[in-house]
Formats: C-alpha cells, sequence, structure tokens
C-alpha cells in the first residue's frame, strides 16, 4: 500500500513536474506513469482505461521525435508489464487499496484536447509536435488483464524450461544444501 501510494506520488511527480527539484528525463516520466498503470490493471482499477488515455496522450504530447516517443512506448510497457507481475509475484497483495486510490489520482483532473494537447491539474499545457486524433490513442481491451496474465504465465513457463536456468537453479540448490 505505501509502495503504491509512493509510486503514485513519483508518477504524478515526474508527469506534471511538482515541485521536483532536478526535473526528470521524459523516459523516467513514462516508466512512472507504466509503472502505475500495471498496478492499476493488475488490481482492476476502474479508471484505468481512463488512465491509459490519459498516459498514452502524455506520452505521444511530450515526445520530441517520433524515434523518442518509440523508445517511450516501450519504456511504458516494459514498466506497465514489470509492475503487473509484481503484483502476481506478491499474490495481489494490498489490491483493494491500490484499486482505490489509483482512482483518486490528480492526473483525472487532466483535459486532453482533441488536437492532444494536454492542461494538467496545476494549468501546464503540452502541447504536440503535430496534432492528432485522440481518440485513436487508446482502444479498451475488456481482455486485456487476462493476456497480460497469459503472457506473464507463458515467460515464466519459458524460463523454468530454459536448460540454462534449471542449470543455475541446481547450482544455487547444491550451494544452499538442498
Amino acid at each position: 500500500m505505501k509502495k503504491f501510494l509512493s509510486l503514485c506520488s513519483l508518477a504524478f511527480l515526474l508527469c506534471f513536474n511538482v515541485h521536483a527539484a532536478p526535473e526528470p528525463t521524459y523516459i523516467e516520466e513514462v516508466e512512472g506513469l507504466g509503472y502505475v498503470a500495471g498496478e492499476g490493471l493488475a488490481c482492476e482499477a476502474s479508471k484505468y482505461d481512463t488512465y491509459e488515455m490519459i498516459a498514452r496522450s502524455f506520452l505521444i504530447s511530450k515526445a520530441s521525435s517520433d524515434e523518442e516517443q518509440a523508445k517511450a512506448m516501450d519504456a511504458y510497457n516494459e514498466a506497465k508489464a514489470n509492475a503487473f507481475i509484481s503484483k502476481i509475484k506478491d499474490g495481489m497483495a494490498g489490491c483493494a487499496a491500490i484499486a482505490e486510490n489509483f482512482d483518486r489520482q490528480r492526473i483525472f483532473k487532466s483535459v486532453i484536447y482533441g488536437d492532444g494537447t494536454i492542461k494538467t491539474p496545476d494549468g501546464k499545457i503540452i502541447t504536440p509536435r503535430q496534432a492528432y486524433d485522440v481518440t485513436l490513442v487508446y482502444k479498451k481491451d475488456p481482455e486485456m488483464r487476462e493476456k497480460m496474465i497469459n503472457l506473464y504465465r507463458q515467460t515464466r513457463q519459458k524460463i523454468l524450461n530454459d536448460p540454462e536456468f534449471q542449470k543455475a537453479l541446481r547450482e544455487r540448490q547444491m550451494q544452499d544444501g538442498f
């Protein structure tokens, strides 16, 4: 719970730069947003889809080039997947509180205009390098959570079946006296 709250605060500070000392990089901001998205998805937060739209709009609007945007999307998705997997690994601990806090974030007070311009809750305006259709930023996928769980299971099974992993596991077990 405390971890989630601190990550939400960090993501918000990173995203909307409220009294942050050294300004984080664009990629760091996007990774913070991705991490929060992963926990929101794992814990089935009711405003997850709205969060995805805002976060992806931020990602697109703030990118200085197509290349930077592509790198940011990879960073966002990786952070989201890592957070989702972490919640699975910890047995979905604290999900009720995480979902409740997720749905109360200030990021939901952002305004996204049709051309991709974003007005943050503190009044900051983020204008995209070129206008885009905001309705195409995110398509709701009701099976997203199940797809992430299947991806996790497939990746885990692939790792467990890897001969190098099995060798390292046996060596570790021998070291530990198993």
